[in-house]
């Protein structure tokens, strides 16, 4: 049982993949949460929320985001996209 809870965890949640691959994308293009909040007509908040994946946030708003920051929404949700740049982009 134990096991099967510790997998659990390490596997991050779609709404992780996508807050993780936006605050990467969003470093890459040296953005600020403030300025990405203005571009997508959301607020600073939400977007922070989003990025540490506390927030759903809607398909909508995902596509704002990803359009607001110049990234394809489908390379916001692959697991794999920013992976190789670590942690250092997190």
């Amino acid at each position: 049982m134990l096991e099967a809870m510790e997998k659990t965890q390490a596997c991050p949640t779609p709404r992780q993949i996508f807050g993780t691959n936006l605050r990467r994308a969003r470093r890459l293009k040296e953005v600020s949460q403030e300025e990405l909040a203005l571009r997508s007509n959301l607020s600073r908040t939400y977007v922070s929320e989003v990025e540490r994946g506390i927030r759903n946030v809607s398909i909508d708003n995902m596509g704002q985001l990803a359009e607001a920051i110049g990234v394809p929404l489908k390379e916001l949700v692959d697991p794999a996209m920013f992976a190789a740049l670590g942690e250092n982009l997190s």
